[in-house]
């Protein structure tokens, strides 16, 4: 096995990815991304690795900082390449039409696409983390992914029937 410093290189990438589609809030991202590991070293000390706590934690960590305080959601800050900044602007743009969808998703379904996109977690983890059932998880994702296409492909004037 490794060292927990492994583990956190390992997981803090696919974990902060989950957190901003969860938040579209780059600095609560990394509030949070940081605080659940702290709480995972803190509670269960340097030897417990378990990605899935990990993910538990996480959330618990963002549904806590949201009952502190109500944040608005800020667009993502990236840091643009002036090499090809064309390029890097439509990664971006394109990036942020994602995230702008993803947010308009109900919490419940932007957060198990998150945890499918984000992780190689399964149907059956992805159920343990929300409490829902295993066939809630894949028709929600599959609700959702559909939601998120359509929304995707439609005017920002219109809205979903």
């Amino acid at each position: 096995m490794g060292t927990f410093k492994t583990f956190y290189i390992d997981n803090k990438n696919r974990l902060f990815a989950y957190l901003i589609r969860m938040t579209g809030d780059y600095q609560l991202s990394s509030d949070v991304l940081q605080e659940s590991f702290v709480r995972l070293l803190s509670h269960y000390g340097p030897d417990e690795r378990s990605v899935s706590l990990l993910y538990k934690i996480a959330r618990n960590a963002l549904t806590d900082c949201r009952r502190r305080s109500q944040r608005e959601i800020t667009e993502v800050h990236e840091v643009v390449d002036e090499r090809n900044v064309e390029n890097d602007y439509a990664i971006k743009e394109s990036y942020q039409k994602v995230l702008d969808a993803m947010m308009r998703l109900d919490e419940t379904e932007r957060e198990i696409l998150s945890l499918s996109v984000t992780t190689d977690f399964s149907y059956r983890d992805i159920a343990g983390i929300t409490g829902i059932s295993e066939t809630n998880v894949r028709v929600r994702i599959h609700r959702a992914r559909l939601k998120l296409k359509t929304m995707l492909h439609m005017g920002k004037g219109e809205t979903l029937p």
